[in-house]
């Protein structure tokens, strides 16, 4: 009799103790599960990008906005990556324009700057001048950031007006012409 206790009595410890188990095998499979989506969550996140008619509808804004100052430039807009989703070169703008149009704006978005304000950091003689030499730089004014929802969008570059400000001004036009769709 006093055998099998003994023997009821490891049985009984056996199932706590696989039930532990069990509970803590269970417990630790939970752990992992959540720390793999926690992990799947910072692994990946989510972009704003402007449509394709958004970033057409901007740059037809800012050529008008030049016209209508007498310029005849290049517009394009870029994507937060800096690749062109919009270019208009107005029939009587330089050969140049509509790749200095790109550069500017892809500049901008490169940079995370309008280009007016980088034209004077970048000057010979101050520590940022190097960046002049990178390739695809346009550093002249007329470069600016497209934003949303507090996050860089793209970018519209001009090219063509007299200076870098009245580029600025065309590209201001074409993004206040937007600036209602980009509330996020």
């Amino acid at each position: 009799m006093a055998h099998t206790m003994t023997m009821t009595r490891n049985r009984t410890r056996n199932r706590t103790r696989n039930g532990t188990r069990m509970a803590f095998s269970g417990m630790a499979f939970f752990l992992a599960l959540s720390a793999g989506a926690a992990v799947a969550q910072e692994a990946t996140f989510t972009v704003h990008a402007l449509t394709p008619e958004t970033a057409l509808k901007a740059a037809q804004a800012a050529l008008k906005s030049c016209r209508d100052s007498g310029y005849q430039v290049a517009v394009a807009v870029v994507d937060r990556a800096g690749l062109t989703q919009v270019m208009l070169r107005d029939r009587y703008a330089g050969a140049h324009t509509p790749e200095t149009a790109a550069g500017k704006a892809w500049t901008a978005v490169s940079f995370r700057a309008d280009t007016t304000s980088l034209v004077d950091v970048t000057q010979p003689g101050k520590p940022s001048n190097g960046i002049r030499d990178l390739p695809g730089v346009v550093m002249l004014g007329g470069g600016v950031l497209i934003e949303g929802g507090g996050a860089i969008l793209g970018g519209i570059g001009i090219s063509g007006g007299p200076s870098g400000e009245a580029d600025d001004r065309c590209a201001k036009a074409g993004i206040a012409a937007i600036r209602d769709d980009l509330e996020l």
